[in-house]
């Protein structure tokens, strides 16, 4: 029974990671500017991706295992759930958790690079003349990526010759659970550290990017129904713009042979027409990549699929919005009881897994832990609710140094570079969303699952205590009881024990991640106060000529309420097409015509 109910959830883990593939090939494609598309920064990012991907969805699986391991309506180990045979599972997840953390690294400081630098690297004028040879791009690429290497070298050296400080070693930290926190083995202590470095440079991209990213989501599903489908904006546009063209001729024709030319109030109109003409192709260009036309088949089911689904979006939005207020308010609730109640404070990055102040997500995790397996999908969609929020983070805020735009993330427009780029953001996020998921969002779930106690006195020093008739002696488990028979019926799950590890041994770490997730509070609290309140207008007068087009593009996504759009933009067929200026481009110059948001 021990063997099959395991094997169970090893080989839906190793489902979910066959169907994270799929995904992560699908948005590789989808994201990725077709001209542009490289064979081995495709490769790359997909394996990233999926690296990462299986990373995140570990922890509901380690949290399923060490929960089978006690009868929680008993309060005790299974009797299969010898110590011999809890070692072993706790051994393989280490392994799995120690592989993929790894293997994240490496992706991420040396993989990545190098194909960022190997793409980098070719010229195309010297490839078709025959000059550039393989072993100079290859040169080229590793000369830079060295930088990298030294960097991890330093990681792993800091890590393993840093000692614990004497504060942690004099500190009344009494309990087992504590006790086996700190770290003797200098190779663990190393790993431990380098993984550690990167959840602090992570947590600094969570709050920039997953805060917004968890604010937009839902409001992005409520006003991105559109007012008019692809198909009938291009219809439209090409009526507008044959329009133009003939009022142009008209203006032109009646400037021939006048001296002088044409009248100054002609000429303006004239003159604003050009500029209307310009917006107007680029408008009929977008539209059509947005009805499907000269794009990849990735691009174009991306866009079926999202008008299939248009109907249930608002609905969706509406409830998540409530969802993500009810997580806000209980990482609030979580990071205020561990300030107040933390048996270490700060030298321990302020460790707390069973909080004292009631936590709805936690408490709804712990509730429905109690019918199988509703806890691990409900755990499982909030971690994949996370992750997509930091997706969209990217996808709005674009790949930034301070103020300055490196790099923007649009389905179809995606360069090599910032896919790359993109891809270690997510990477550095997903480390720390591990953190912030056990420690902050669910700590007391995330640390010891469904697993119960038997707060009773036994009679023998190694029988186990009975409540087979006192289920009202049935404790959770937690990291600071006193109950010895908590440690002998209690396993911590191995992501909490990494990560408490973590902000244990190296305290500054913990300070930093502790704290941040108040910046990210802040930051979801005012980035949704002004997209619920306030849609943001571009300043038309100094767009440049790629935030038109974005501007544009935003026309294919206004905020509306006709089913009839979602309709056409499935069957790809318009109807309707008016006459006539319907968009108000006329005498705005260039950037006209966009304020119907």
């Amino acid at each position: 029974m021990a063997l099959i109910q395991t094997s169970l959830i090893w080989v839906t883990y190793a489902v979910a990671v066959a169907i994270l593939l799929i995904i992560a090939s699908f948005f590789a494609y989808l994201y990725q500017k077709p001209r542009d598309r490289s064979a081995v920064v495709t490769i790359v990012c997909i394996l990233t991706t999926l690296s990462l991907l299986a990373t995140v969805l570990l922890m509901p699986v380690d949290i399923a295992l060490v929960s089978s391991t006690t009868n929680r309506r008993l309060g005790r180990k299974k009797d299969w759930a010898t110590p011999d045979a809890v070692d072993n599972i706790v051994f393989q997840l280490k392994v799995v958790y120690y592989f993929l953390y790894s293997l994240d690294a490496v992706l991420c400081l040396l993989v990545v690079p190098f194909t960022y630098f190997w793409y980098e690297e070719y010229d195309e004028v010297e490839a078709e003349e025959g000059t550039q040879t393989a072993g100079a791009r290859l040169w080229g690429a590793l000369k830079y990526t060295l930088v990298f290497v030294v960097i991890v070298i330093i990681l792993f050296l800091v890590g393993f010759f840093v000692p614990i400080s004497q504060e942690k070693r004099d500190s009344n930290l009494d309990l087992d659970f504590f006790k086996d926190l700190l770290l003797k083995n200098h190779g663990e202590r190393a790993l431990t550290f380098a993984i550690g470095v990167l959840i602090t440079i992570g947590t600094v991209l969570y709050c920039l990017y997953t805060a917004p990213g968890l604010a937009l989501l839902p409001l992005t599903l409520i006003k991105t129904a559109p007012r008019i489908s692809a198909p009938s904006l291009a219809a439209n546009t090409s009526s507008q713009l044959s329009q133009n063209r003939e009022r142009q001729h008209q203006l032109e024709s009646r400037g021939e042979g006048r001296e002088g030319g044409l009248e100054p109030r002609d000429r303006r109109e004239l003159e604003s027409l050009v500029r209307e003409e310009r917006t107007l192709v680029r408008r009929e260009r977008l539209a059509a990549e947005a009805a499907g036309e000269d794009q990849h088949w990735t691009v174009r089911a991306w866009n079926k699929t999202c008008a299939i689904f248009r109907p249930i979006k608002l609905l969706g939005g509406i409830l998540l919005i409530f969802v993500v207020l009810l997580i806000w308010t209980s990482m609030l609730i979580t990071s205020i009881d561990k300030v107040k109640n933390s048996p270490c404070g700060r030298t321990c990055g302020y460790l707390l897994a069973h909080t004292k102040i009631f936590q709805p997500i936690n408490r709804l995790l712990l509730e429905t832990s109690k019918i199988f397996p509703i806890d691990y999908i409900l755990f499982l969609l909030l971690t994949l609710l996370f992750f997509a929020a930091s997706v969209v983070g990217i996808a709005t805020v674009g790949i930034r140094f301070l103020w300055l735009t490196l790099f923007r993330i649009r389905k179809g427009h995606t360069s090599p570079q910032a896919l790359l780029m993109a891809t270690v953001l997510l990477t550095l996020m997903v480390l720390a969303l591990n953190y912030s998921l056990a420690m902050i969002v669910a700590p007391q779930y995330a640390t010891f699952g469904a697993q119960t106690f038997c707060d009773r006195p036994s009679h023998y020093p190694d029988e186990a205590p009975d409540c087979t008739n006192h289920t009202s002696a049935v404790r959770l488990c937690r990291e600071n009881s006193d109950n010895p028979l908590a440690t002998r019926a209690c396993t911590p799950t191995v992501v909490s024990k990494f990560l408490n590890r973590s902000t244990t041994n190296f305290a500054f770490l913990g300070l930093i991640d502790f704290w941040a997730q108040f910046a990210f509070l802040g930051i979801f609290a005012i980035v949704f106060a002004v997209m619920l309140f306030r849609t943001p207008k571009l300043d038309e007068q100094t767009l440049d000529d790629d935030l038109a087009e974005q501007e544009e593009e935003g026309l294919l996504a206004s905020t509306g309420r006709r089913l009839g759009a979602s309709w056409q933009d499935i069957t790809g067929q318009a109807k309707g097409v008016k006459r006539g200026n319907d968009y108000g481009t006329a005498g705005n110059g260039e950037g006209a015509g966009h304020n119907e948001d």
